[in-house]
């Protein structure tokens, strides 16, 4: 058997062998002298950059790629074929990438003095020594390449100080990385102002000694490192912040500071040159910009971060450069009217990034947050990538291929380069809530493995089988029964949209569905618990189809009808796959494997989770439904299915906790105690019966 080996593809060359394993000496000696995997880079006209050709014909098979990245993507799935299906049973195929740019949202706790939007929570506190270590940059690079993701944006308040050495403002730079010791307060400004108060900033630890020198070179190694995976780094940013700086040279965060956007500009530049895989940078004209107005803020990104990338691109004409300006808090129209010298510029290119399902993802597979903002007719046939927002799965490991193909399926295809996938409550470094972790800890982009397979090979080929998927949980579980796994994960996955499409707070400190709760002041008492009352008053997401606990009242009081699913529906609908998923997991049992059992337990957690909310969106509906009709009858059904919501939050808890820390803070609606919580629960069936 030979392998023709081609620049690149090593790695992708890597899986096959391993996937061979065994065969080299199961294989028929006769065959094995036939048979023949010739790799090769070709551009064929059936194929787009970063697609490939599986070709099998005689004993012998054929991978091109398009380009080196299509020759690796059809490297790792002639390796994925040869482990599910083995080396005889190679199917030919013809794969090009569904959207160009497919990446994490990643933000990152660099250090204590330049923050992310996330660094007041556990995520970030856990993970920020994790940030400068080699190892597990490369773990994660290798998993996303996999997985089929070519990017990933980093994403940070100001992290020039621990990134560059800025030419003229050398002092900026920063040595060392520290995190602070501090006793975190529960809450911090939303806006991320304040990261620098003095108790934050002068109580720290040194974690890795280091200076700035040492420090780009680590950052060069990890781009480079990407680059040889197909991945691109992006750097997005939100202004205007000065974290780091620490007043040198009359920095501030005032928006009509000359020197602050001189500094901002040489940043900017400084960063290609510092970093030659650096491809792109992002800005956001938001957060902490002090009341300006839409073309004041526009005005300074543009005498900041656009000619600070010309810059860059006039001093480096060979090289490609991406600028990508989130439509945040700023209008589309007027972006493009700004920075039209950098969408003419020839070696740039100008993308914007939306947030498309606000902070939840999984709430419904359409979204209407570009028509309200008239966004698509505003950008004019530019490009935008679809800013895909998870704040909901941090514990629990999701899996519901319908739904993420249905999701990508109906992006606004169009107008999009691309999508991002990850939070902004959540650090996607290494895992820190289970008991008895592997060592070392998981990534988490690994534990929660399937989760990151679905968005990243869908968004590649949203034609993927579930047959295919199903196919690799057989594999990668051999011990249970591939089809009853499949099933029970895609239905308590479903737990997570069903319920935030009907119970909907749009933005991740208005709702966190794995703990009932959201920043107090949204929750509209002092506790941040989600009552049976805030679920009667709050709305439903308005593609979910479903209706809400105050039109249903008015409806079956006026004795009118709708198509739209109605409160009690969506509670049976709960039910039912909850219910689903517990019946195909009693045909699961004697299983050895740790990674298994994990899985297996956070599916059964989901499914208690459901019926919890099926249980409460019921007893909300029918303690509504009694305020208006004043039926003591409605009252009671109310009672009765929060006194079984209670049931099944306690089971929630009790199996979440075999296997999970808490409390845990984050830092968008707090600390998130389940212990706690359970009493808020019970005052549930107070309310009602008072």
């Amino acid at each position: 058997m030979t392998l023709s080996k081609a620049h690149q593809v090593t790695f992708a060359l890597q899986d096959v062998e391993l996937a061979l394993g065994s065969l080299y000496r199961l294989l028929d000696p006769e065959f094995a002298d036939k048979a023949e995997i010739v790799l090769s880079i070709k551009e064929l006209d059936t194929l787009k950059p970063e697609g490939f050709k599986i070709d099998t014909t005689n004993n012998r098979i054929q991978v091109i790629g398009y380009d080196e990245a299509g020759l690796m993507y059809g490297t790792l799935e002639l390796a994925e074929q040869i482990k599910l299906y083995g080396l005889d049973n190679v199917k030919s195929v013809v794969q090009n990438p569904y959207l160009e740019m497919r990446g994490p949202k990643f933000n990152i706790p660099l250090d204590v003095r330049t923050p992310s939007y996330s660094d007041v929570s556990d995520a970030a506190q856990h993970n920020l020594p994790h940030m400068w270590d080699l190892n597990f940059w490369k773990n994660y690079i290798d998993t996303m390449a996999r997985y089929r993701y070519n990017y990933i944006s980093l994403w940070s308040l100001h992290p020039f100080p621990s990134l560059v050495k800025v030419p003229g403002y050398e002092d900026v730079a920063l040595d060392d990385v520290q995190r602070s010791t501090t006793n975190w307060n529960e809450h911090y400004n939303l806006m991320a102002i304040g990261f620098d108060a003095p108790e934050i900033i002068e109580n720290v630890e040194v974690l890795k000694n280091i200076n700035i020198e040492e420090k780009i070179e680590f950052w060069k190694s990890v781009m480079a490192y990407g680059k040889s995976r197909n991945i691109d780094f992006h750097i997005i940013t939100w202004n205007i912040f000065d974290y780091g700086t620490q007043g040198k040279y009359g920095i501030t965060d005032k928006i009509d500071n000359e020197i602050t956007k001189d500094y901002f500009r040489k940043s900017i530049k400084q960063l290609f040159v510092t970093y030659p895989d650096l491809k792109g940078i992002g800005v956001t004209t938001g957060e902490n910009m002090h009341g300006a107005k839409a073309e004041e803020k526009e005005n300074w990104a543009y005498e900041t971060y656009a000619k600070g990338i010309l810059d860059a691109a006039k001093e480096m004409p060979d090289r490609h450069f991406t600028f990508i300006h989130r439509q945040h808090q700023t209008g589309a129209k007027k972006i493009a009217e700004k920075f039209k010298e950098v969408v003419d510029a020839p070696n740039v290119e100008f993308l914007y990034c939306f947030k498309y399902a606000k902070a939840h993802v999984y709430s419904a597979t359409e979204q209407p947050y570009h028509e309200n903002d008239n966004f698509i007719e505003d950008i004019q046939g530019m490009k935008t990538i679809w800013g895909l927002r998870n704040d909901d799965t941090f514990y629990f490991r999701w899996g519901a291929p319908d739904f993420t193909r249905e999701f990508i399926k109906n992006l606004p295809y169009d107008v999009a380069k691309g999508i991002y996938f990850g939070s902004d409550q959540w650090i996607w470094g290494r895992d820190f809530l289970t008991k008895n972790p592997e060592t070392p800890k998981q990534i988490e982009v690994e534990k929660h493995w399937y989760q990151w397979l679905l968005w990243g090979r869908l968004s590649f080929d949203p034609y993927i089988s579930n047959e295919r998927f199903e196919d690799i949980l057989r594999s990668r579980f051999p011990d249970a029964d591939a089809h009853k796994l499949f099933s029970a994960w895609q239905n308590a996955s479903m737990v997570f949209p069903i319920t935030t499409g009907f119970h909907w707070g749009s933005l991740d400190f208005q709702w966190y569905i794995e703990g009932c709760k959201s920043r107090p002041e949204f929750a509209q008492n002092l506790t941040g618990f989600h009552d049976v009352n805030r679920f009667i008053n709050l709305g439903v997401h308005p593609k979910s189809g479903n209706q809400s606990i105050p039109d249903y009242v008015k409806m079956v009081s006026e004795g009118n009808t709708t198509t739209l699913k109605t409160p009690l529906e969506v509670a049976e609908n709960l039910q039912k796959i909850s219910e689903s998923a517990l019946k195909d997991l009693e045909d699961i049992h004697d299983i050895n494997n740790k990674e298994l059992k994990f899985t297996l337990n956070d599916i059964k957690t989901v499914s208690f989770l459901g019926k919890y909310y099926a249980h409460k969106i019921e007893g909300a509906t029918y303690l509504a439904w009694f305020r208006d009709s004043k039926n003591k009858e409605h009252q009671e059904l109310a009672v009765k299915a929060l006194e079984r919501a209670l049931g099944f939050w306690n089971r929630y808890v009790n199996q979440a906790m075999l296997q999970n820390h808490n409390p845990l803070w984050t830092n968008r609606v707090g600390i998130v105690d389940w212990k706690q919580i359970t009493e808020w629960v019970k005052q549930d069936i107070e309310i009602a019966k008072n």
